[in-house]
Parts: structure tokens; sequence; C-alpha cells
């Protein structure tokens, strides 16, 4: 797949570049699993040697015999032999106050399984010798709770040590419709629908669908379900590093939300957990949910729900692991019929958060949420310009036909009450306006 988008990014990285030419630069770059971060480093990084080291979990002798090759083959230049990665880095840090060029730590988080001092032994180097380097590090990761406790946590060494940092997120609507084009001038809405739902804009998912040229509804679903495709246990895979031997706990409150139980007492209902811990840490750990409040309701209410975050994780969950034991014994046939039946249902769900994305992507409007009261009265979509008083009311439906602009603007009473003098716009959102 070509390279798409991340244009800000690139140029972001390449002014790096430029400047540990003088400087010692430490870019941090994260992002989720799959999200494209070696393939934008890659991208960026063409002007000095580029030293690309994937830290994977083994022993630090190891791991230093790994990096010296790479260096002595990328830079020419043999540094020694080192058991220690402190040494080790030491030295490419001396080598860098001669040499301009790029070394990649690839989730780098995982230089604590080989020695968790090893965090403070680099902080202590690069304070010691970045003044005089040229090196042009960048601290790749995509465990959320490990390179947060990292880089963000004051109480840890490399605290404050970034020059810059990249969040790298997901491709936005306008690169999925590029893309899809691409592939199939030709798509429909529910083509775009589809691979919304299923990627969520995450890059390397987008890329394997494109791989099995699957452009439509029906052959994106039936790509996700073929033979030995890593969709099935990517969920899995993402998350064990996350939750560790507390996943079993962790999966059945998210599966619970997947499914529709949005609010605390629902998920308590369903799983037989008490999840309130649970909850806050997949909120503010982890990074997978989204804590809602209706529009207008206090910050301290306890009227909340709660959804995930990532929709490839809310797919894979309300189908993929819902529907597990049959995955196991290989009847794929089965979860993927799952799917095309509830397809209508679930994917009004996903038309929804479509449009909340879309609108937050205007660049217009400073909060895109929703609006519940008691007794059903639900609105899909709240969008706000709090500086030019404007307010956007939407119903979000497949099918234009069922949205009744008059329901809605009676559920919407108490929202135009508190709205006095503003221009307030209430819409219907359905396919037809993807």
């Amino acid at each position: 797949m070509k390279f798409y988008d991340r244009e800000i990014e690139t140029e972001t990285l390449k002014g790096v570049e430029k400047k540990s030419a003088k400087y010692a630069q430490m870019t941090v770059v994260t992002g989720r699993r799959r999200i494209g971060k070696t393939s934008l480093i890659r991208h960026s990084f063409a002007e000095i040697p580029f030293v690309y080291f994937f830290v994977t979990r083994k022993s630090e002798a190891m791991l230093c015999a790994e990096l010296c090759e790479n260096v002595r083959y990328v830079l020419n230049e043999d540094i020694g032999d080192f058991s220690s990665f402190s040494r080790l880095f030491n030295a490419i840090m001396n080598l860098s106050k001669r040499i301009n060029f790029t070394l990649v730590l690839d989730e780098f988080q995982n230089l604590n399984y080989a020695n968790p001092a090893l965090f403070s032994d680099i902080q202590n180097i690069w304070d010691a010798n970045k003044d005089d380097s040229k090196l042009n590090l960048v601290l790749c990761g995509s465990v959320y709770s490990m390179m947060t406790k990292i880089f963000d946590d004051s109480k840890e060494p490399l605290y404050g040590r970034a020059t810059s940092r990249i969040n790298l997120k997901p491709f936005k609507i306008s690169t999925l419709k590029e893309i899809l084009a691409d592939g199939n001038p030709n798509y429909n809405s529910d083509d775009l629908l589809t691979l919304y739902m299923l990627t969520g804009g995450v890059a390397k998912y987008v890329e394997q669908l494109v791989m099995d040229n699957a452009f439509t509804k029906d052959d994106m679903i039936r790509s996700v379900f073929s033979f030995g495709s890593y969709f099935i246990t990517e969920g899995y895979e993402m998350l064990r590093d996350e939750f560790g031997k507390e996943y079993s706990n962790y999966f059945s409150i998210l599966q619970a939300i997947a499914d529709g139980n949005t609010e605390r007492g629902n998920i308590k209902n369903v799983t037989g957990i008490e999840p309130g811990g649970y909850l806050d840490k997949l909120e503010k750990n982890y990074n997978l949910l989204n804590r809602h409040r209706a529009y207008m309701q206090s910050p301290n209410t306890h009227s909340v729900k709660y959804f995930i975050r990532d929709n490839f994780l809310t797919f894979w969950f309300r189908f993929i692991h819902k529907y597990r034991s049959a995955i196991e014994i290989g009847n794929l046939e089965y979860v993927q019929d799952k799917v095309f039946a509830d397809y209508d249902t679930f994917s009004g769900f996903v038309l929804e958060r479509y449009f909340h994305q879309l609108y937050a992507e205007k660049g217009c409007y400073n909060i895109v949420t929703n609006y519940w009261k008691g007794g059903g009265n639900e609105i899909d979509m709240i969008a706000v310009n709090e500086v030019d008083k404007h307010l956007v009311v939407a119903e979000c439906k497949r099918q234009a036909k069922r949205i009744n602009l008059n329901t809605l603007k009676d559920k919407a009473v108490d929202i135009v009450a508190k709205h006095r003098n503003w221009n307030i716009e209430f819409v219907g959102l359905s396919l037809e306006d993807m």
C-alpha cells in the first residue's frame, strides 16, 4: 500500500532530523499497535544514516549483541562488544559526537524486561553527553500504560527529557475515503462504513484489506474471517501486554460494553464484576475507554456511559471474542454469518460514531458529544461551537426516511431553553450523508 496522509508528522520528523545536525534530539513516538509508527519513521528520515532496532523481550546481553551488529552494518563503525546496554548506549552517544545519525529504539518500553534500571542509566548518559552529541534518538512504543509511565510520570528518570512528542492517531475519514476510492472508485456508503467499522483508520488493518483486494462491505468482512487472518487473534495480542494476568476481568467488561451495556450498573449485572476500579484503569491507565456524560450535565454527575475508543476492538469484542468457542473449533463461517445478520444494527451504532468523528474533524466545533435524559430521551449527536454560539442537534439513522426532525426537536426542548440567542441547527444524518 502506498504511503497516505501523515504530512504534518512527516514534516515534524524531518525538522527534528535537521536539528540533530547541531543539537541532540530525543523524540518520543507513541500510538496504538499497528497504527503505522515504524512506517512513518522510515518514510520521514532519509538525510542521515538510519539505525533501526526493535527491542524484543530478550536478555540484556542478546539485545546488546544485536544492536552492536546494526550499528556496525549501518555506520561501518566497530564500537566494540558489550553485555551492558548502558555501556553500549554510552558508546553510541560518544560516537554521535562526531557522526550525525538516527537511532530508533522501537518498542522501547521492552527494555524494562531486560533491566528495569536501564531507563535511569539512559537518562544519566543522555544528560551527560547531549550537549556535545548529534544523535537523532527516536523512542517508540505501543504499550500505552508503560510509555505513559516512562515519559509522563514526574517520578520517572526520563520525564521531561524528550525534545519532541508525537502521538500517532488513526487515519482521518478523508484519508479512508481516498484509500477506498483508489481501490474501488464506485464504492458505496456501506463499503466506507465497513472500512471504518473494521479498522477505525488503523494503518495496518487498512493495508491488510488492501492487500486482500477487499474494497466492498462483503469482501472486507470475509477477509477478516478468512483462514489464517491475523484479525482473529489481534485483540488478544494487543491487550495481553497491557493487562497481564488480570486480562480475564478486563475482557469481560470490554465485551459487555461492546454488546451495548454502557452504564456501570448494566456492566455489573452482565459480568457479575464490580467494574468501578477496572473502568477507571481502562479509561485513564490504558486509554481504551471514553467516559461520556450527557451534554449540559455537571462534570461531577454519576450518569455516565462508557464506550470503547477503538473501532476495531469494539468489533473484536462484539463478535470475535464473544464467539471464541466457535472460532477455536475453526468455525469462522458461523461467526461471519453472525456479523452479516447483525450488520444493520451494529453498523447503526458505528454510523453515529462516524458522524461524531466527521464533525470533530471539521475543525469548527469545540464539543461533539451525546445527550440523554430519562424516559429514552436520547439525541445521537450534539456539536457545539461556543465562540459563534452555534449548535448542531442531529439524529443518525442508516435510512434517511426513518429520521423525524419534529421528534428530534421535541427531545431537544431543554437544550433549546438553555441556548437562547444561539443558532440551533437540527439535522438528520444517514448513509446518504457520508
